[in-house]
């Protein structure tokens, strides 16, 4: 498991929408791995199902597990139509402020049941989530 955290110059609300809107995750990625999401995929509550396609094509389907509507999201990603093999994305939001929040990305990979994954998943460092903050702050940060 690795996590990183970052102060983002902006309010917890219009930083969530970047996170549970499945369109603008290709924006800030730092794994460079996401291509693109349909429209109207807006995460609203547990239980929902996003799908994303990824830069080399294949589709995942991320199954919400945690959702707090602008505070806190998180998902397992997996295979269409299979259950996911158990890791997990979280995104936690604490409002500092009128204008900042603490933003903490956490990558848990210590449920994962699918050996062949386990290479890539240590390959996702605390470095690697920190770039996805700081492009998610460039975005949230726009005037």
């Amino acid at each position: 498991m690795c996590s990183a955290s970052r102060e983002i110059a902006a309010a917890p609300e219009a930083i969530f929408e970047l996170i549970a809107d499945p369109t603008q995750q290709p924006r800030w990625d730092g794994n460079d791995n996401l291509a693109q999401a349909d429209g109207g995929q807006r995460v609203r509550d547990v239980g929902a199902v996003f799908a994303m396609t990824l830069t080399k094509g294949s589709v995942r389907e991320n199954h919400v597990v945690e959702f707090y509507e602008g505070r806190r999201i998180a998902w397992k990603p997996a295979e269409p139509g299979q259950e996911p093999p158990g890791h997990l994305w979280r995104w936690e939001l604490e409002p500092l402020d009128a204008g900042r929040t603490r933003v903490t990305h956490t990558y848990d990979w210590t449920q994962l049941t699918d050996e062949k994954r386990y290479e890539r998943a240590r390959a996702t460092t605390s470095a690697k989530l920190q770039i996805s903050l700081d492009r998610l702050a460039a975005l949230a940060e726009k005037p």
